[in-house]
């Protein structure tokens, strides 16, 4: 049995359920859905996503790429994308593994490896063929699961293994400017987290902007060249998807929802909200759940 079989295979056996699961390991969400998804926006964190099963599509704008047991899919900075699943069935399941990127520990093994940072015109979200060491090291870190008590001192080995190959494979070039102090992208990296920690309240682009190290004239255009939305557009995405959660997981109805996330109108809450997902909030709860595995899966 190969690797990534046999990934699929743990992937299955500690997956609770359908759609996303927690785990003991830090930065590691196991996902699992047995039948096709709609098209759903979501941020996805900056991350590798390791199908072993199953294929999917996601798009930033008019970019879109598919990814499935033989490619994996990279993504370096917390980005709004739409994605849906495009081959599950209860037989064979989607079965995705989900590594956020440790940035504090990516620069300090930049620092450690050495090598210069070169020009990239790599996109931030990109795909690549499967790496055989990659998987074999993903299948290490899940494996951890099944004795947790190796979990604290074996996990963080194991991503900084993840964490060097990927540095040294194609997308490479892209997580050195990530992780660069003073790179365009880590400053806006930066203005995302500014943004993600106080969405649900007025921001102001010059104090985001402060926090990021930038003008605020060179924020918007940065931040709008990776992201492909403004900063406040971006802040927008993330009231609407929380008061979804809410809504969906919480049980909110959508005026408190959209109160709960920094919106004073529910008339305009409804409006941005059925632009955003295609559907008044009441009914597009009710087809959420009416297939929440293959709707809320990454």
């Amino acid at each position: 049995m190969d690797r990534i079989t046999e990934l699929a295979a743990l992937i299955d056996r500690h997956v609770v359920g359908m759609g996303i699961c927690s785990t003991q390991l830090p930065h590691v969400s196991l996902i699992r859905a047995d039948q096709p998804s709609t098209p759903t926006p979501a941020v996805y964190e900056a991350s590798l996503c390791l199908i072993a099963q199953g294929s999917k599509r996601v798009s930033i704008g008019e970019h879109s790429v598919v990814y499935d047991a033989a490619h994996y899919l990279l993504v370096s900075v917390d980005l709004p994308l739409v994605g849906h699943i495009i081959d599950a069935s209860p037989d064979r399941p989607y079965l995705c593994c989900k590594i956020d990127l440790d940035t504090p520990m990516l620069a300090d093994l930049m620092v450690s490896e050495g090598g210069r940072v070169p020009p990239t015109d790599l996109q931030v979200l990109g795909v690549y063929p499967s790496d055989p060491d990659l998987i074999d090291a993903a299948y290490r870190l899940v494996r951890l699961l099944d004795r947790p008590e190796t979990i604290g001192a074996l996990a963080p080995l194991i991503e900084r293994e993840i964490l060097y190959r990927l540095l040294t494979g194609p997308h490479g070039p892209m997580l050195r400017h990530v992780a660069t102090a003073g790179s365009h992208l880590n400053q806006v990296s930066r203005a995302i987290a500014a943004i993600r920690r106080r969405f649900d309240g007025p921001i102001r682009i010059e104090e985001v902007a402060a926090e990021a190290g930038m003008s605020a004239s060179s924020l918007h255009a940065h931040f709008k060249a990776i992201t492909r939305m403004t900063p406040l557009e971006y802040q927008k995405q993330l009231r609407l998807q929380e008061a979804r959660r809410l809504m969906l997981v919480g049980g909110a109805t959508a005026g408190t929802a959209g109160f709960a996330v920094g919106y004073e109108s529910p008339s305009q809450f409804s409006r941005e909200y059925r632009r955003l997902f295609g559907a008044p909030p009441r009914q597009d709860i009710e087809r959420l759940q009416a297939e929440p595995a293959a709707s809320m899966a990454l």
